[in-house]
């Protein structure tokens, strides 16, 4: 018979043989922890530290730095002569060569034009407001023009205000130091906060009409980051969803289906976005996963060794060769139903690699293969639609602005503050988009509030008798 002792030891080893399991899980864990860099996962690259490996070098293309043949120029282009504050004639009087006395003038000169900034001091106008009393003892004032604030500063002032603030990313401290230095203007940092709740409500109905008009597009692409609301800087979310002429940005409490779905509407189109489960209730059939967020996947499949390291190298490959294709197809170099066959054996290629993966004994590489598997159309999408892109890009890219200016600001104080961020952020890159002015845009809008006239319009010309139509 077994003895007591004997039975007490086994279990003694049962024990610590789980314990060194579980912390070798633990320090598995611990190492690629520390093995996260811009290359494996969504930090961004700033975050890597010396220790982490470099980022690949693509091969030299072999061209020459600079613009390259056939690349249209950007050069100034000369204003006529007759705007120029003066014209000075610069005529030689002797030859370079000979020395000799040169005469006459050249008909058609080389015209070369120097640009200077002219003193700005803020005009201003005065409304004289009269009180004259009456024999009944009440005093009457006069009137404010229509169309005349009630505050000091008029559209002009409102729009460079909102630019600074909303494009340039300067603090409320700093618009009123540069509003004297380059204006000659006298601004308190609460007279700028003033400023901004005029803004916000004088370009509230474009963005309203600009978030309208996402929803029904056929193709967008979505991505959040975090945002800091209120004294107690409390986590929210800034929601960002692009199309390829109009961006609407949103800060909510969550970073849920409920505010993917307060932010898109309803499933309309295609979307491109990362695999954050909050979109999970968009079709996989019209969904479009990111293959940047892929192949960062893949490299940290890659470096767990054994066998996720063959799994993420062939996912890689994969990868590699298909980007190389699409940037073909990109530039103009492959046809695009010859890419459409290129692909279809390597989609073979990838999903058995990712059925592969979902068998591997490394638990984290399983999970990962497998839910693509699960999703498996969302990889596929760019190929099936023509003018779907295969990576999230535009959405990052979108965010990027924003994203510094948290850094910058540590978000905003209210909801007021977050309601001015959001639809400063949509005017700025909507604009941005068409080429639009954004200072003239945001002076008319304000123009536009205090004459009670309908403000601007964000949408493109061809979308905006169509949204007046269904408004209507």
């Amino acid at each position: 018979m077994e003895c007591e002792g004997c039975r007490r030891l086994e279990a003694r080893i049962a024990e610590l043989a789980a314990i060194v399991e579980q912390q070798a899980g633990e320090i598995a864990a611990l190492r690629e922890q520390a093995r996260r860099s811009s290359r494996n996962s969504s930090k961004p690259p700033s975050s890597d530290g010396p220790a982490a490996p470099p980022r690949p070098k693509k091969p030299p293309s072999g061209r020459k730095p600079g613009g390259q043949a056939g690349h249209e120029g950007h050069g100034r282009e000369l204003l006529p002569s007759d705007k120029a504050a003066k014209i000075v004639a610069c005529i030689p009087v002797r030859c370079e060569r000979c020395d000799k006395r040169l005469h006459g003038r050249d008909a058609d000169p080389r015209r070369h034009q120097v640009f200077h900034l002219p003193k700005i001091e803020p005009s201003f106008d005065e409304y004289q407001i009269h009180g004259l009393g009456c024999t009944c003892g009440h005093v009457t004032h006069g009137k404010l023009p229509a169309g005349v604030p009630t505050g000091a500063f008029g559209p002009s002032v409102l729009a460079v205000v909102a630019v600074l603030m909303g494009v340039y990313r300067l603090s409320k401290r700093m618009v009123p130091e540069l509003m004297l230095d380059l204006f000659g203007l006298h601004m308190s940092v609460g007279a700028v906060v003033g400023c901004q709740h005029i803004i916000s409500q004088a370009i509230a109905t474009p963005v309203e009409q600009a978030a309208a008009h996402v929803v029904e597009q056929p193709v967008k692409n979505a991505d959040e980051t975090s945002w800091r609301e209120g004294p107690t800087r409390a986590r929210v979310w800034l929601w960002a969803v692009v199309t390829p002429l109009v961006v609407v940005f949103k800060i909510q409490a969550t970073r849920n289906a409920d505010a993917a779905r307060e932010i898109l509407g309803r499933a309309v189109g295609v979307l491109g976005s990362d695999r954050h489960g909050a979109y999970g209730w968009w079709t996989d059939k019209m969904r479009q996963f990111c293959w940047a967020h892929l192949q960062r996947d893949a490299q940290a499949i890659a470096d767990r060794g054994g066998e996720s390291e063959h799994i993420g190298n062939k996912l890689l490959e994969e990868i590699e060769r298909m980007f190389g294709w699409w940037h073909r197809v990109r530039d103009g170099d492959l046809a695009r139903s010859t890419f459409e066959v290129y692909m279809r054996p390597l989609r073979t290629r990838v999903e058995a690699t990712l059925q592969w993966g979902s068998l591997c004994s490394h638990p984290k590489t399983a999970k990962t293969c497998a839910n693509l598997l699960k999703h498996s159309e969302s990889l596929w999408t760019f190929v099936r639609v023509s003018g779907v892109e295969p990576t999230n890009n535009a959405a990052e890219q979108a965010v990027r602005h924003p994203v510094i200016m948290r850094k910058i600001s540590y978000g905003t104080h209210s909801q007021a503050g977050s309601r001015f961020i959001e639809r400063i952020l949509t005017v700025h890159a909507t604009l941005r988009r068409q080429k639009r002015n954004i200072l003239g845009f945001i002076q008319d809008a304000c123009t536009a509030a205090l004459h009670n006239r309908p403000p601007p319009s964000l949408l493109p010309i061809p979308a905006l008798p169509r949204q007046l139509a269904k408004a209507a």
